[in-house]
């Protein structure tokens, strides 16, 4: 009888030692899957403020943007004591200054349009970055999960061996 049981006792040591390093790797795993999250959690803040900060920059910028539009009008007037036809050279320095109104006008308009695409284009892209770093986020909880899962099947089969030994 002693000789049969040596080699099934054997044979149950050596699960257990099995059980016991199989253990120890699911607990490295779950470790490294959560020092991941936690770097990603981190790379998601840091992204939500830089999304912030651009935000408020960008209103700033549009708030400046749009008085400076507003300030382009140009008013011009002047006394007629002389007999020259100062009318009609006011006429022409009014239309000149207008035409130069009206370009910088549109130049401020153009500038501002080009900001907001970038601007949209930095925020969609940060936006974009957030999902991908979200849906790692979510797989790496699906993995600790399912790392948790196993290691408590792990702790079940070592705790059945323990009764049986």
């Amino acid at each position: 009888f002693q000789d049969l049981a040596s080699p099934v006792y054997e044979v149950e040591i050596n699960r257990r030692t099995a059980a016991e390093n199989e253990f120890v790797m699911l607990k490295k795993d779950v470790d490294a899957a959560y020092m991941n999250k936690v770097e990603l959690q981190a790379k998601v803040d840091s992204l939500t403020d830089e999304i912030k900060f651009l935000k408020c920059l960008y209103e700033g910028e549009i708030a400046q943007l749009q008085s400076h539009i507003s300030d382009t009008s140009v008013i011009l007037s002047m006394d007629n004591n002389r007999d020259l036809d100062l009318d009609s050279i006011i006429a022409q320095v009014r239309a000149q200054y207008e035409e130069i109104a009206l370009k910088s006008k549109a130049e401020a308009e153009a500038l501002y349009q080009t900001k907001i695409q970038e601007l949209q284009a930095t925020a969609g892209q940060h936006g974009d970055d957030l999902k991908l770093t979200k849906a790692e986020i979510s797989d790496l909880n699906r993995m600790i999960q399912r790392i948790r899962s196993e290691i408590g099947n792990v702790k079940k089969q070592v705790g059945s061996m323990k009764g049986v030994s």
